[in-house]
């Protein structure tokens, strides 16, 4: 019969194996490396970060499970590829993995009251019209238990600064679409409904700073020297010098005299292409453009402008800021989309030190981090699916996103070696943290046994569980010189 059986299987297209359900057995978990993404949240000390800020109110009777556990729950739900709260019964199943972190993960709907009390702790819960007409063109002030998610995130950018010390923080920043048809959604630019979050994120230490949860009609530009300010706010001890990038979302006369004159940082901006600056660049003489980039498609050139801007950024005696015009042609005589034979772009600093085409080719950078970033929360996290259609639930989901990504940066670039320094989320599933172990209690210890062939996943965990222990231990003992008593 077994014989007959495999040659049907086989003439079906199927292969030769059969399911049988293991009774009776050690427990086995499919996830045998994700208990790291737990432990790097311990040992930066994101949980005392949520334990000590608001509590979302949730747990009643001290029963359940507590708002840590929650939140690194969540961290460990969208490390695992989770983007819908419906896939916590997965990791629910899994029995060793709860043996792993010490606790059972929480159904999908505790995790989705613990999300909606996010909206209820910002004042949101009054209804859908209530809500539309409170956020409509506006961006919601933060307040409750989604400020504990602020505190660990920023507690995942000491423990990175303390183990990799970065004298330089180049702070990106950008908008992005989250295109999401529920009914609470508005309107985009792109006539799709959504949102748009705007996010800073710190290139030397490839970790996120800050994050700004948005309606979707909610323009990019809007308060972006807030949004700024809040991120250099965010940097930890060490950091020296700053510098800022950023599309023309943040080409505002404001953010520029503040970086300038207040905050003394090098910035360079993308700049709106007004009448009088393209007047400006296209009266240049032709001998004023040199050669930038060529590519199979395009010619691209550059040339320093001189142009003072009509509002108030130029004060008498002070140095005006540097215009630089990039001219793009198409190759071969051909035009683009909209007829025309040449574009013209430009970008506003105050780095008068560096030439032309490096200022150009370092602001370009941006494109390999935070466009990347949105990248990497949507398409490999779960930032790109909202949950529900409350508002403050979905800025929740977002700062989780956004802390997951911290830890994740973590785990793989201070234990994982140089192999996974730059893996995505998907890479580090597929070697490390969704792999297969058996559960074993022997002698008072918990252990997991994987196959024989899996033995560099053995030496990868090991090495980052020892780096995350000696991060732990150094952040707990400047924590506690820190608290005790300095002599007089």
């Amino acid at each position: 019969m077994a014989r007959k059986r495999k040659e049907k299987l086989r003439q079906s297209g199927l292969l030769a194996f059969e399911l049988e359900e293991v009774l009776g057995s050690s427990p086995i978990t499919s996830f045998a490396g994700l208990p790291l993404v737990a432990e790097a949240f311990r040992a930066c000390g994101a949980d005392r970060a949520v334990a000590s800020g608001p509590p979302t109110r949730v747990r009643q009777r001290d029963r359940g499970l507590s708002d840590v556990q929650m939140a690194e729950s969540f961290c460990l739900l969208l490390a695992a590829g989770g983007e819908h709260i419906d896939d916590f019964q997965i990791l629910r199943d899994d029995e060793g993995l709860a043996e792993l972190v010490g606790y059972e993960l929480p159904s999908p709907t505790r995790a989705k009251e613990y999300l909606y009390a996010f909206d209820e702790g910002m004042g949101l819960s009054r209804g859908r019209k209530a809500q539309q007409d409170l956020f409509g063109g506006k961006v919601a002030r933060e307040r409750g238990p989604i400020e504990s998610l602020a505190g660990a995130v920023r507690a995942s950018l000491r423990a990175a600064q303390l183990d990799r010390p970065a004298r330089e923080a180049t702070i990106d920043l950008d908008a992005s679409i989250v295109v999401s048809e529920k009914q609470q959604a508005a309107t985009t630019y792109i006539g799709e409904k959504g949102y748009q979050p705007t996010l800073a994120y710190w290139a030397e230490q490839q970790m996120v700073l800050y994050d700004e949860f948005r309606d979707g009609n909610v323009p990019a530009g809007k308060d972006v020297l807030r949004v700024l300010q809040r991120a250099v706010e965010a940097l930890p001890e060490g950091v020296e010098e700053v510098s800022f990038r950023s599309d023309s979302a943040a080409y505002d006369h404001d953010v520029l005299n503040w970086c300038r004159d207040e905050a003394d940082i090098t910035f360079a901006i993308s700049a709106d292409m007004s009448p009088e600056l393209r007047e400006a660049v296209t009266a240049l003489p032709e001998e004023a453009w040199s050669h930038l980039e060529r590519t199979p498609k395009y010619l691209k050139e550059w040339a320093e402008v001189e142009f003072i801007p009509s509002e108030p950024s130029y004060k008498k005696g002070r140095r005006p800021d540097r215009y630089l015009a990039i001219r793009v042609k198409p190759r071969q005589g051909n035009l683009f989309s909209d007829g025309s034979e040449v574009k013209h772009f430009a970008v506003v600093t105050n780095d008068w030190e560096r030439s032309g085409p490096e200022l150009i080719r370092w602001h370009r950078q941006k494109a390999g981090t935070i466009e990347k970033l949105h990248d990497v929360l949507k398409n490999d996290l779960g930032a790109g699916v909202m949950p529900c259609g409350r508002f403050g639930a979905n800025a929740a989901w977002l700062r989780l996103n956004v802390l997951c990504y911290n830890l994740l940066t973590i785990v793989r670039r201070h234990g994982l070696g140089e192999e996974l320094q730059q893996a995505r989320p998907k890479r580090l599933r597929l070697w490390v943290l969704c792999r297969a172990g058996q559960i074993i209690r022997h002698a008072r210890a918990l252990m997991v046994r994987v196959s024989w062939q899996a033995r560099r996943l053995i030496g990868r965990i090991a090495g980052a569980r020892r780096k995350l222990m000696q991060l732990a231990w150094r952040l707990r003992l400047r924590e506690r010189a820190r608290a005790s008593p300095q002599p007089a």
